[in-house]
């Protein structure tokens, strides 16, 4: 167990003195270490000094694993987004698809590409009162019933 701590302080007294700054407990840590002839009070403050170090040590590396989980589970929550929308992406494409706008096997647009989305801007802008409109949901609904019923 000592030459476990004595490796373990020796790492860390050479970490820290790579380190551009370090905290007055991390400098007098590395006196004590480096110190020749040590009496048994030096002793004792360097092993007060390294339980310290290692308690900050822990510590750092408990935050470290705590912002990993946090990141991850934000991640998570963005994949989901991403995901949730690349669905309703698929279902819109499906809808052109069903509309006939589109070719299933290569996925190209059926009408010149140009046609399509002068047609869908013309669309675009047909106001929402336009009974135009009403007619146009009542088709839809036709014929997505159509399509759930022949998929059962």
């Amino acid at each position: 167990m000592a030459d476990n701590n004595e490796d373990w302080l020796s790492h860390r007294v050479l970490y820290l003195k790579g380190l551009k700054s370090r905290t007055e407990q991390q400098n007098i840590l590395i006196a004590l270490y480096d110190k020749e002839i040590r009496t048994p009070q030096d002793d004792k403050k360097l092993n007060v000094l390294v339980k310290a170090e290692k308690a900050a040590d822990r510590a750092t590396k408990a935050r470290i694993e705590a912002n990993k989980l946090i990141q991850a589970e934000k991640n998570a929550e963005k994949k989901a987004e991403r995901k949730a929308r690349d669905h309703e992406l698929y279902n819109s494409a499906g809808l052109l698809i069903l509309a006939g706008l589109v070719d299933t096997k290569t996925g190209k647009p059926t009408l010149d590409k140009a046609e399509l989305l002068g047609a869908l801007l013309g669309l675009a802008k047909v106001p929402k009162e336009d009974p135009r409109r009403k007619e146009w949901q009542r088709a839809g609904t036709t014929a997505l019933a159509e399509q759930s019923e022949h998929k059962k």
